[in-house]
């Protein structure tokens, strides 16, 4: 199925402080896609949304916790007794501890952490060189994906 990237539908759940966030729209972007940008501290996602998102990701619950930076470890969320009803409670009180972006593209939905995981579900042409914005080339001129050496 041919997708005109002018009409793709990509939401990205997105949080402008974080670096990898940002790569990871900048590469949305050069592939001529202008997402759907959910600041996802200021308009959380229920929990009936993010358990969808869960099931099309194929993950736990656990597999999407951020510690850095969160109150991760003084809720104690390391500990393996503490059940998803307790981290369900803590993610609605702390939406920073999801952690991100998780990019939803009509290919599939992902946690894009590194931020060129985004290529995975994001099978159209990038449009030009790119660079993280640590200066890491993550496209090359010929609008390929750099390899990690």
């Amino acid at each position: 199925m041919k997708h005109d990237p002018a009409t793709t539908d990509i939401v990205i759940y997105h949080n402008p402080d974080c670096g990898t966030s940002r790569n990871t729209l900048a590469l949305i972007r050069n592939a001529g896609v202008e997402p759907h940008v959910v600041e996802y501290l200021k308009t959380p996602p229920n929990r009936a949304l993010l358990t969808r998102l869960l099931q099309r990701m194929n993950l736990k619950l656990r597999a999407i916790l951020r510690e850095k930076g969160t109150p991760f470890t003084e809720l104690g969320l390391g500990d393996p007794a503490i059940g998803d009803e307790a981290i369900w409670d803590a993610i609605a009180a702390h939406p920073i501890l999801i952690n991100r972006p998780i990019v939803v593209t009509p290919w599939g939905v992902a946690l894009c952490r590194p931020s060129e995981a985004v290529l995975d579900i994001l099978p159209l042409p990038q449009l030009g060189p790119l660079n993280k914005e640590d200066g890491e080339p993550l496209i090359d001129a010929q609008g390929r994906r750099v390899a990690i050496a």
